[in-house]
């Protein structure tokens, strides 16, 4: 029997009670929100997944995702957008929200029970190999800086800081290893392995846009010259 509680967040209340209905046949404790309004009175930490509708009331399901992956204690809720906007543009901009999947109206309640469980057995997972400290988590922080290496995303203080590739793979690198200095060589080898010719200017480059993009944070990047760089304790 599944223990999983499921928010169903939609303003179709008749798809909502559809959808309860057969989740609970299949052993999860489900509950259904009208409104996003209406969820965020809801403890929404305790909830294991949240199926969320993409187009509502004043607050849609995109602020409401964004809301959710910025607060510590629901960040790692898994989400699957339910809606009708069916365009990439669309399911590319929930997917780097930080959604688990996105299903495309109308769709079957077969298709929707079949999503849920995949994506709660990725979870559940993931929870599961949280015993190896290598696997432990997907998430780098350093005080209030988060590197969310799953889905490539970079947080300072809770607002998201739009970084390139090789910025944020140079950062993880560096927080990764961080007390250490890591040589020219060695950032070069791991961040910049799939160029043919990089010049040692590329990484000072690098270093000097990360340490202006992360604010406060930038301090704790420091220079040992003739060495390379590295990330303070």
């Amino acid at each position: 029997m599944n223990t999983e509680r499921i928010l169903i967040v939609d303003d179709e209340e008749t798809l909502c009670e559809v959808l309860k209905i057969n989740l609970e046949n299949e052993g999860y404790d489900v509950d259904i929100a009208l409104s996003a309004e209406q969820a965020l009175t809801y403890n929404l930490k305790s909830y294991s997944l949240i199926l969320l509708d993409i187009m509502m009331g004043e607050i849609s399901g995109i602020k409401m995702a964004k809301m959710l992956k910025n607060d510590v204690t629901t960040a790692d809720i898994p989400i699957i957008f339910c809606t009708a906007r069916d365009t990439e543009d669309d399911m590319i901009m929930g997917l780097n929200l930080g959604a688990d999947d996105y299903i495309m109206k109308p769709y079957t309640v077969r298709n929707v029970i079949a999503r849920v469980k995949s994506v709660l057995r990725r979870t559940s997972s993931h929870k599961n190999n949280n015993n190896a400290p290598t696997e432990k988590s997907n998430l780098l922080n350093v005080e209030g800086l988060c590197l969310d290496l799953e889905f490539k995303r970079c947080t300072v203080d809770g607002e998201e800081v739009k970084l390139a590739r090789k910025e944020f793979e140079l950062l993880a690198y560096l927080i990764s290893h961080r007390g250490k200095i890591c040589s020219r060589e060695q950032i070069l080898s791991r961040v910049w392995s799939d160029e043919v010719v990089v010049l040692d200017r590329t990484i000072d480059v690098n270093i000097t846009r990360l340490r202006s993009k992360i604010g406060s944070y930038g301090s704790y990047i420091i220079t040992r010259s003739g060495f390379g760089y590295g990330f303070r304790e």
